[in-house]
């Protein structure tokens, strides 16, 4: 379910500046979670006028991999927020207050163990804040990388 309002954005009003978007999406007990969270960002990067190049592309890897990391390892996804600004800032929201960590040694060629490698190679910033209920699990791209780039023709 997705919170609009003052807040939390919706289209850019007329004269809106992107710095005054932030949009949620509840994830608890949500099936197809991860593909939710993608077509959500889509939407919200199309927006924005972010959408179309090779970071908007990266962004929704990173949705991806932090919705993923979140159910596999967390107990499950219980919110994405995205918050536009000079960056763009994703967080998972989820019900474990135990920090992510780095596969040790991923290995080539074999799934698992590559997610928070590639959180870290796609953002600028990435970490994880906790809060009473669990933790968010955060990655900043920066806006000027998202309205500039080569068009993929979407």
């Amino acid at each position: 379910m997705e919170t609009t309002g003052p807040e939390t954005g919706g289209p850019p009003r007329a004269g809106a500046s992107v710095a005054e978007q932030r949009r949620r999406l509840a994830l608890s007990g949500v099936r197809g979670h991860v593909a939710k969270g993608r077509d959500f960002t889509h939407q919200a990067l199309l927006d924005w006028g972010w959408a179309g190049n090779e970071t908007a592309d990266d962004v929704l890897l990173l949705v991806s991999e932090l919705l993923t990391n979140a159910s596999l390892h967390a107990g499950g996804c219980v919110e994405l927020a995205l918050t536009a600004g000079e960056h763009l800032r994703i967080e998972v929201f989820d019900g474990s207050t135990t920090p992510p960590r780095r596969h040790p040694s991923p290995q080539r060629g074999l799934p698992g163990g590559h997610g928070l490698y590639i959180v870290e190679r796609l953002s600028d910033r990435w970490g994880t804040r906790t809060h009473e209920t669990g933790k968010a699990v955060w990655a900043e791209i920066e806006a000027s990388r998202l309205t500039s780039g080569r068009s993929t023709g979407r």
